[in-house]
């Protein structure tokens, strides 16, 4: 027996959670497959997990890209990422002997060395024996500005919902009497060191129908949670509320936000104990530090005799605008082809990291009697992906810095602004062989006439025969970026092989900021998928490949783009990888934290919603009079924010259909698919080997 189908069992035997009840309603033949942990789905799982390893993994490509792929991830020479508490800089690691992971800690002095000294400050392995849990490193939240304490959240299996407990990072030791919380979609947060903000599951009506936090409640140490005040509250509608307290040192406030819908929220200032609204546009992002307020703007806005385009990033005294000042200095202007892609500050700095043409500027902004004066970092390189954090922005000026591309393994740098140009830390090795790849920029045409960027990473000179096996990987939502990463599975399994990858810009990201991202919301979905199949048709029609040896593979938001490409161009594609999808469009907002999409993609229980939504749900598209490219599917029981019956529903009703198509789902990993460094190997190793076998097969 396979270790996951054990697992299965085993899991079998607990109570179902929350996240895995499935919803009421409907005449969906395959609805069953909802109840994520019933005895008739997982019995159904386990036939399909046989089918399909027992095809994938007897191929002669399985082992060698399993192998070399957990290599990688288990590799030691690769960067160890930190970040400061206090005298400390923390890291979390993987590799082969630590499959769960190591939360440790050392010196910047040390971290310098070629092989830091680390002390270890929790086991997570170990940890997991002790208490007989399968546990999921999911993050830290420090006491300030003592740093002795943090809020340490675990997952089961790598579920978004997690289990709080308070932890002594000094003494290493897990305090018996502070905050804990049972397993819920918890968001918690430092007050001061006796008290903290808290929204989880207390019971019927503290959630929103999305299953986030509905209520914030302000809970004191040594008191029953059932007993903390409610000191701020949402409709069952929303998505989420929170509160938060700034900590920064003259400048302690209380902040409480509820997002409305994904794209809109109201921010609210505790102050003298009434609740003061930031009048700012609905969709407008909200952050501040010291006495500055700063908006980005998702839509124009105008305001104070002025109109400020979307996309722009604006700054003002946060009293002043308070009183009713509406005085804003321009941060960041976008142009057709730039975007803000981040922002952060630093103590006397902010950094500004802008997209040109999905390529990555740093600039330094300073503020001074008034005035911003605005610079180039120094060092920073102008072609590659950039990504910048403040080490510790309340009381230097110093930064991290990642720079990486398709080609060029990320390098990790340190700096202060204003101190000369960063100093290089450390580098990941060459996990590929580049000699003879290259990476180049095209654009195609949509079908309302808009250029849509793509990047192709190839050999050259490559023929432009039709012949060689490509893989076209794209998102194209929620106004998530697709830049220049260097990733080693893709190179180990794909690029070394003489694979073309390709990765398509198109709209519903945020490449080109708001706009880019709102031209594929709702109704104008389809644009989304009339960018990838151009991109697609661009491919062909340039030589580089053709319908039998294109493939292509995404996840999530990206899974539904892949059941789109299925179901609206099967003649495009020899072969699709469709992961941790959303496919069933008439139930998502039913389905785990599917009602948070609404903002995204529409409400199905809207009849006129219903209409544009329907031509995009590839669960109600399927014809079993079309031949379809063989598919994989592959997803995970214990993801709790895209629902497992999306991608379980699919497979049944296209093999009921008669489609041949592959199913393959993992007992843990959550969203991410796997739970550690052996799992994701074996997942990427069966989506590649299923993608060799497909588009090299018909040479």
């Amino acid at each position: 027996m396979r270790p996951f189908l054990l697992l299965l069992g085993l899991l079998m035997t607990v109570p179902t959670p929350l996240w895995a009840q499935s919803s009421e309603g409907g005449d969906d033949q395959f609805q069953w497959l909802e109840e994520v942990l019933g005895e008739k789905p997982l019995d159904w799982v386990k036939q399909q997990n046989g089918q399909s390893t027992g095809e994938l993994s007897k191929s002669p490509r399985f082992q060698e890209f399993n192998d070399r792929i957990l290599q990688i991830l288990d590799s030691n020479a690769k960067i160890p990422m930190i970040s400061k508490a206090g005298d400390w800089y923390y890291n979390f690691w993987r590799d082969a002997k630590n499959r769960r992971g190591l939360w440790r800690r050392t010196t910047l002095d040390k971290y310098r060395q070629a092989n830091p000294e680390w002390e270890t400050v929790l086991d997570l392995d170990e940890l997991g024996k002790q208490e007989g849990e399968n546990w999921v490193w999911k993050g830290a939240t420090f006491l300030k500005p003592g740093y002795d304490r943090v809020l340490l959240s675990l997952s089961r299996g790598g579920a978004d919902a997690t289990v709080t407990r308070e932890f002594d990072v000094v003494k290493k030791e897990f305090i018996t009497d502070g905050f804990v919380l049972p397993e819920a979609k918890t968001r918690i947060g430092w007050r001061d060191r006796d008290s903290v903000f808290v929204g989880t599951d207390t019971g019927p009506g503290s959630l929103t129908d999305s299953g986030y936090p509905r209520t914030v409640r302000e809970w004191k140490r040594g008191t029953p949670l059932a007993e903390a005040p409610v000191v701020y509250e949402g409709q069952a509608a929303d998505v989420s509320v929170s509160g938060t307290r700034s900590k920064q040192p003259g400048y302690e406030r209380d902040w409480f936000s509820r997002a409305v819908t994904f794209w809109t929220t109201e921010v609210f200032l505790r102050r003298d104990g009434k609740l003061i609204k930031i009048e700012k546009p609905d969709d407008a992002k909200f952050s501040s530090d010291r006495e500055l307020l700063f908006l980005e703007l998702r839509s124009s806005w105008d305001v104070g005799g002025k109109q400020y385009p979307a996309g722009a990033l604006l700054a003002t005294n946060l009293e002043e605008f308070l009183k009713g000042e509406r005085k804003f200095d321009v941060l960041f202007e976008p142009t057709e082809r730039k975007s803000l892609d981040d922002f952060t500050v630093t103590r006397n700095h902010l950094l500004l990291n802008e997209l040109d043409n999905v390529r990555s500027r740093l600039y330094v902004l300073t503020r001074e009697n008034g005035q911003w004066k605005r610079e180039e970092v120094p060092g920073a390189p102008k072609l590659s992906s950039v990504g910048v954090s403040p080490i510790d922005p309340d009381e230097t000026d110093e930064y991290f810095m990642t720079v990486t591309d398709y080609l060029t393994p990320t390098s990790l740098y340190y700096g202060t602004l204003g101190g000369g140009p960063a100093e290089k830390l450390k580098e990941n090795p060459q996990f590929f062989k580049t000699e003879g790849l290259s990476v180049a920029q095209y654009e195609a045409v949509s079908a309302d006439g808009t250029r849509i960027p793509y990047f192709q990473v190839s050999r050259q000179p490559i023929k432009l025969d039709g012949r060689n096996p490509t893989l076209l990987y794209g998102y194209g939502g929620f106004e998530i970026s697709m830049t220049p990463t260097y990733q080693p599975n893709v190179g180990a399994a794909w690029l070394e092989n003489g694979g073309v990858y390709v990765v398509a810009n198109i709209r519903g990201g945020g490449e080109f900021g708001p706009k880019w991202h709102q031209a594929a919301l709702k109704k104008n979905r389809h644009k989304a998928y009339e960018d990838f199949i151009a991109v697609g048709e661009d491919l062909v029609r340039r030589g580089i490949t053709s319908p039998p040896h294109l493939g292509t593979m995404g996840g999530s938001n990206g899974g539904l783009l892949m059941g789109n490409m299925l179901t609206r161009r099967p003649d495009l594609f020899g072969a699709i990888v469709c992961q941790v999808p959303l496919l069933d469009m008439r139930r998502f907002n039913k389905l785990l934290a599917g009602a948070s999409w609404m903002g995204e993609y529409g409400n199905p229980d809207v009849p006129e919603e219903w209409e544009f939504i329907r031509t995009f749900s590839p669960y109600h598209n399927v014809d079993p009079k079309t031949k379809y490219p063989r598919t994989l599917f592959t997803t995970s029981t214990r993801d709790d924010r895209v629902h497992p019956g999306h991608a379980r529903k699919m497979v049944a009703l296209m093999k009921d259909q008669g489609h041949d198509v592959l199913y393959y789902e993992n007992i843990e990993g959550g969203h991410g698919g796997a739970a550690d460094n052996k799992q994701a190997a074996y997942m990427w190793s069966l989506a590649y080997t299923f993608l060799w076998n497909q588009l090299d097969s018909t040479k």
